[in-house]
């Protein structure tokens, strides 16, 4: 068996088994949310990581230095923001080959900076080695809002039946940004911009906290996948309405007939899914001046299913709910 077989959440599963033992008194949050989360005296740290590789997260010969410095940090932005956290220091591993060139780094930095400048963030330390490809890995670490002694968070398994799904912004614009990007296709520089340069709404999932909602996620891997952890961690299902997802003009035009899909299962648009009391988001929407469409609710299912409905409730079944590192590379996608 290789890793493929068994997908990246799979082996996550094996390998946290592996792993075992049983959490310290002051941890809150370990494997399987957005983010970590402990407690360090009357605080709570958050901590994430991510990396993106060349030739399998971007292209250098299609997209700007700069603009994978930006993503690099953004995606983690957006896991702290889906604990309803604020993030405050980054440390940064770069992996590259001897002949990298020194100006093609220094531009990745430049990006960097711009999203540490837009975010709050202070880029603390890191390390750099050599490898046959360049890589670059973010650690980002923030903190937890705190209340009567207790952390703010969101968190995936706090979904209940009867609550609404909402999610911030459109989706699939990334996805679609990607396809526009690869070789013979139409350029469409809207989409391309949100595919390189993702703006987390940081402020949506603060705000969400402060109205005591207890559920989120980031859309990461594709909207109808990340909602299934939400089910897979809260032991609840899912229904989503078709009509209501949210995508843009630009994605319509560009591709009308696969518009749905690639907001569905497109993944990379680091929107915000909140799940809670419909009267909490609207307020957390309203305070924090990012607009939501609410697309969906949460139903009892013991099989904790993810279902996208079509206008005579009908269920769509695109094939695949989204985004998997391990069967992707299989693919050769």
């Amino acid at each position: 068996m290789d890793v493929s077989e068994i997908g990246e959440f799979g082996l996550i599963k094996r390998l946290t088994s592996i792993l075992g033992q049983e959490a310290p008194q002051d941890m809150v949050v370990g494997i399987g949310d957005d983010a970590a989360a402990w407690r360090a005296g009357d605080q709570y740290v958050l901590a994430t990581t991510d990396t993106l590789v060349e030739g399998v997260h971007f292209l250098p010969a299609v997209t700007p230095w700069a603009d994978v410095g930006w993503k690099a940090l953004a995606v983690n932005v957006s896991d702290i923001g889906a604990m309803g956290g604020e993030p405050m220091f980054a440390l940064i591993t770069l992996a590259l080959p001897p002949e990298t060139a020194v100006g093609d780094i220094e531009d990745l930095y430049r990006g960097l900076r711009e999203c540490a400048v837009r975010y709050a963030v202070t880029v603390a330390g890191g390390d750099v080695v050599s490898a046959p490809q360049v890589s670059i890995t973010v650690a980002l670490i923030g903190h937890a809002q705190v209340s009567a002694g207790q952390p703010r968070l969101l968190l995936r398994s706090g979904a209940r039946v009867g609550d609404a799904i909402a999610v911030s912004g459109t989706l699939g614009d990334s996805a679609g940004g990607l396809s526009s990007m690869r070789p013979g296709n139409q350029v469409h520089v809207a989409l391309v911009a949100a595919h390189l340069r993702p703006q987390p709404p940081l402020l949506l999932g603060q705000e969400a906290a402060r109205e005591g909602i207890r559920c989120a996620i980031d859309v990461s891997d594709g909207l109808l996948q990340d909602i299934g952890h939400v089910c897979e961690m809260s032991g609840v299902g899912a229904l989503v309405k078709a009509d209501a997802v949210p995508v843009s003009e630009a994605l319509h035009g560009a591709y009308p007939d696969d518009a749905l899909r690639l907001a569905c299962t497109g993944g990379e648009d680091y929107e915000l899914v909140l799940v809670g009391k419909r009267k909490l988001i609207e307020r957390a929407a309203a305070s924090s001046g990012i607009d939501v469409t609410f697309i969906g609710e949460i139903v009892e299912d013991a099989e904790r299913r993810v279902r996208l409905l079509d206008g005579e409730g009908r269920e769509i079944d695109f094939g695949t709910a989204g985004w998997d590192h391990m069967r992707a590379a299989k693919r050769g996608a």
